[in-house]
């Protein structure tokens, strides 16, 4: 019955009540130890390893990364791109780059380069604009007898 509806047994515990007298258990200092600075209320010491150089400081600074002159390149397998030609959003006979990708909402619109995984078949004969192109992809568009035009 709806009404009859409990939690398993220890699935809710009960906080700890502190400062309730001695007889509790957590009375006094609550668990807290006696003064000092972790003794107070609001206190983080995270990473403070008591005057010794911690060890975030301890070791060297390693490396950077731009993210200015980071390439925004943008990735399709060649499943996606057969997925569109049999869906009918994409032409098998037009010249795939990445701006008709864009334009279909299957690349982001700040990349700057394409990149074509082989990852799945493709049956459409194509003529693929792209920066990067992977072997495997090579090898199954040049299969078919499609064109590829690899961009600076």
């Amino acid at each position: 019955m709806l009404n009859s509806i409990r939690d398993n047994i220890g699935a809710r515990k009960n906080r700890t009540r502190v400062g309730r007298g001695i007889g509790s258990g957590k009375g006094k200092t609550c668990g807290r130890g006696v003064k000092g600075q972790k003794a107070r209320s609001g206190v983080s010491i995270n990473g403070f390893e008591g005057g010794q150089m911690p060890l975030y400081q301890r070791l060297p600074k390693r490396g950077f990364n731009s993210r200015k002159n980071k390439k925004k390149i943008s990735t399709i397998n060649l499943k996606d791109i057969q997925s569109l030609i049999d869906v009918g959003k994409l032409d098998g006979k037009k010249v795939l780059n990445l701006q008709v990708l864009q334009e279909l909402g299957q690349s982001r619109l700040n990349a700057t380069e394409l990149r074509i995984l082989g990852s799945g078949d493709i049956k459409a004969t194509l003529t693929v604009e792209a920066h990067h192109i992977t072997e495997s992809a090579k090898g199954k568009i040049e299969k078919i007898k499609g064109s590829i035009k690899l961009l600076k």
